[in-house]
Formats: structure tokens, sequence, C-alpha cells
């Protein structure tokens, strides 16, 4: 009875491992590139992985906040993959730095030139954002992830405060305190946003790196551990039976 109940415990704990460790790695989600402060500027990725093996993604696209419009937004070269902007008029007059804006970005769509991201592998899409809002705690992309089979994910649903998360949830920027250079930031020339956004952008390259290396270990941490439960279960009940067989061949001597 006791090597029985090892083996049934070993096997629920690597089932309940590999199914913790899936949703780390199983959606489309945004993350800053050091800090996302309010008022300020900041670089983020939209991490994009393949949750199939028989397919590729070849198409992502990335709806901004209309609730929050940001003035500016522009996306990082990525090799393989062409980047489309879409601007339209704001629906109540924006201003930045002194000007009204006629247009925002409400939409920055990628396109593969080539392969896409093939089963096994996540791509990451660097965007230079700003100003982020000061009377807001986060920002929702709401993203749509197409496949090479033409089948078509769409990451939309707004995660809730209390509630589980939902089955196929929008990507979520949280943001952090305002800090003093965030709010000299937004309050500064036009010159002197612009040059700070193209700061932004032009440091991605280096921190994209980076980030890929810790994201990249997450997820190969969360595998591992998956695996790993699986290896315990299959050894408990491997020794399970194990003891059954000698237990029996000790009763029939």
């Amino acid at each position: 009875m006791k090597a029985s109940r090892i083996a049934a415990a070993g096997a629920v704990s690597g089932i309940a491992v590999l199914a913790l460790s899936a949703p780390a790695f199983a959606h489309v989600s945004v993350q800053p590139e050091g800090t996302a402060a309010k008022g300020g500027y900041a670089v983020v990725d939209f991490k994009v992985p393949n949750e199939r093996d028989n397919a590729s993604t070849t198409k992502l696209e990335v709806n901004f906040p209309t609730d929050h419009p940001l003035a500016s937004v522009m996306p990082q070269p990525v090799p393989g993959w062409k980047a489309e902007v879409t601007k339209s008029k704001p629906d109540k007059p924006l201003e930045s730095h002194g000007k009204q804006l006629t247009e925002v970005v409400t939409k920055v769509t990628w396109t593969a030139d080539g392969k896409g991201v093939e089963p096994g592998y996540f791509q990451k899409f660097p965007v230079s954002i700003g100003a982020l809002p000061e009377d807001a705690d986060q920002l929702v992309f709401k993203a749509i992830q197409t496949y090479s089979n033409k089948e078509v994910v769409r990451w939309i649903e707004v995660p809730q405060e209390g509630q589980e998360e939902p089955e196929t949830p929008a990507p979520v920027l949280q943001l952090a305190a305002a800090e003093d250079d965030a709010h000299g930031a937004a309050g500064s020339s036009d010159a002197k946003a612009e040059d700070t956004g193209a700061d932004a952008q032009n440091t991605a390259a280096d921190s994209s790196a980076s980030d890929s290396g810790s994201g990249d270990s997450s997820d190969t941490t969360a595998r591992v551990l998956g695996i790993v439960g699986i290896v315990v279960g299959a050894a408990g009940v491997g020794y399970g039976v194990l003891a059954g067989r000698r237990r029996d061949s000790g009763t029939a001597a």
C-alpha cells in the first residue's frame, strides 16, 4: 500500500507541475525593457511564442489602447519581419508637448517575410512608446496571432483582478509610479521628447538581447520542472509495480 501511494503521489505531482508550467510560455505577452513609468517613455517587448507543432506564426497584430492614446509609437526593425503602423484621428483632441495631435497610432502589424516563428520558438517585437499616461495603472494591448495554416488566435480577453486568468488573455503592461526623469520627459520640449524616444529605441537591441536570455531561461525552467515532474511520477509508478511483484513472489514462496 505504501509503495502504491508513493507512485500515485509522484504521478499526480508530475502532472500538476506540467500543468502549472505551461501558462508561463503559452500566450502573447508584453513586458518593458527596464521600467515603464507613468508620464515617461519606455521600450516594451511583445513576446510571441508558437503554440502549434505543425504551423508557424506568420503575422501579429497589436491594437493600441484608444482610451489612452500614445503620441509616439516606433517599432524596432526585426529581421525577417515587415512592420506596418496604422494611424487614425483621435476621438477627442489630444495634446502632447503643447501641440495638438491630428492622428495617433492605433495598430502595429508585423508580417513575416520568411518562415516566421517556427514550432518550438518564440519572437520578441520591441516598440518604443510614450508618453505613458499618468492617470492609469496599466495599458491593455489586444493582439491577434495568425499561423501559416490560416488559424487565428485572438488574445483580446481583459484579465480582471480577483478572477482566474481568461483562456485567451490580452497583453497587459503594468505601469510603475512616475519618476522625476519621467516627468521631465513628459513635460519637456518637442525636441527633447523626440530625443528621449529615439534613445529608447536605440538601446532596444542591447536590452532585447539581455531580456531574451532572461525570457528563454524562464521558459526553459518551466519546461524542465514539467519534465522532472513526469519523471518523478513515472519512477513512482515503476517502484510501486516492482514492490507489488516482490510482495506477490514472497507470498507464493
